[in-house]
């Protein structure tokens, strides 16, 4: 009895020294994690002459045009509705100056396609979701920024280490969304085989996983969420082949209140949340904040 006693005494020990040891050396993800900043809103914000500014203090509450299906950029939470993400918090940055306190903005979901026609049609204040700037939009819409300076590159399996340039995947399977000009702008840096096409970009990524092709091509940012998101198994290559400039997109006609996203964008580049909101979103597919583009918008 007495033996049994003391084997199961020392079982004790041994079990509550395990425990101290894993609370000690594996701390929780969010302890180490990178914390989202917070934005004091602005309580006496004005924006003098700004038609969008004054309907959307009439109505109580800005609207905000966004994407919801790329994770850690522009995505809603199916379980809690939240939005999430690199785009979102430039959002909310901007919303902040403006005076706009998060229960005080709307999000709306607008396909990329429909981007112009919301702004142009006041369906929304302002629009921040990947939004390359082109001078064939800027006849349509203004933009602020640009806030981020994406690239295409390639999304690979992170102990596919040969990978390391368009040039790399050479005669490989390459997977990208239907439509998207990454599929004619990876034709010209690599001859790869037909390129495989989904709907979306999750598709893809899905396909990578089950090692059914081998790279998946669009802007880096998209890449590094998805990276983010399957810590451990995917990298982003990080040699970008492009240049798209990421703005945020506005009433054209409204230079006043283009001014003051731009002024907003500028100030929490300053202050550093932008560099704390890419640490907590993009950042944490293991791809470094790249520099701040200089705003010319």
């Amino acid at each position: 009895m007495r033996t049994r006693r003391t084997i199961a005494a020392a079982m004790s020990v041994l079990a509550l020294t395990a425990v101290a040891a894993c609370g000690k050396d594996a701390p929780a993800a969010t302890d180490t994690a990178a914390k989202l900043p917070t934005y004091t809103v602005k309580a006496d914000a004005k924006v003098e002459g700004s038609k969008t500014f004054d309907e959307a203090k009439k109505r109580g509450k800005l609207i905000i045009g966004a994407k919801a299906d790329q994770p850690y950029l522009g995505f809603e939470n199916p379980t809690t509705g939240t939005r999430e993400g690199f785009d979102i918090e430039i959002a909310k940055m901007i919303a902040a100056d403006l005076g706009f306190a998060p229960d005080k903005i709307e999000f709306k979901t607008i396909n990329s396609a429909n981007r112009e026609t919301s702004i142009s049609g006041g369906q929304i204040d302002y629009y921040v979701g990947t939004y390359s700037i082109t001078p064939a939009r800027k006849e349509k819409v203004a933009f602020a920024g640009p806030y981020y300076v994406a690239g295409q590159d390639l999304l690979v399996l992170k102990d596919k280490a040969e990978y390391t340039s368009a040039e790399s995947i050479k005669g490989k399977k390459v997977c990208s969304a239907t439509g998207s000009t990454s599929v004619k702008q990876i034709e010209k840096f690599a001859p790869v085989l037909p390129v495989t096409q989904y709907d979306t970009y999750a598709q893809c990524v899905d396909k990578l996983l089950t090692n059914e092709v081998d790279a998946v091509t669009t802007d880096d940012a998209i890449l590094k969420g998805f990276a983010a998101k399957n810590a451990g198994k995917l990298r982003v290559v990080g040699k970008t082949f492009s240049q798209e400039p990421y703005g945020v997109g506005v009433a054209k006609e409204d230079a006043a209140f283009q001014k003051a996203v731009a002024d907003a964008l500028k100030a929490h580049e300053d202050n550093g949340d932008w560099k704390k909101a890419y640490d907590a979103t993009l950042g944490l597919s293991g791809a470094a904040a790249p520099e701040i583009p200089a705003l010319t918008n």
